[in-house]
């Protein structure tokens, strides 16, 4: 079994709110969800202009779970209204 996460730190575009950075944060979990991974927000919570997502996948596959996780940080990076400032994976196999 190998477990992978993505954790991606976010600059939004013209985003003056927190209101507005929910309008913006959650249908990129939608597309993300869309990927059969689980993701979430999980940092600046606080800061209207800043996201943190973080990405998780379980498979059987080191393959499987990398090819997610880049398709992951692909649909982030694709998205207009967020600038990727950074990305880091992660990939555990039971054996660690």
């Amino acid at each position: 079994m190998f477990v992978g996460a993505l954790v991606v730190d976010l600059l939004l575009g013209d985003v003056h709110s927190l209101k507005h950075k929910r309008a913006v944060v959650r249908p990129l979990l939608a597309q993300l969800k869309k990927l059969d991974v689980s993701a979430a927000e999980t940092g600046h919570q606080d800061l209207h202009r800043r996201a943190e997502l973080s990405v998780g996948v379980v498979a059987g596959d080191v393959a499987h779970v990398q090819r997610v996780l880049d398709a992951a940080e692909r649909v982030v990076a694709d998205d207009p209204e967020v600038q990727l400032l950074s990305a880091h994976t992660m990939i555990h196999s039971d054996d660690d």
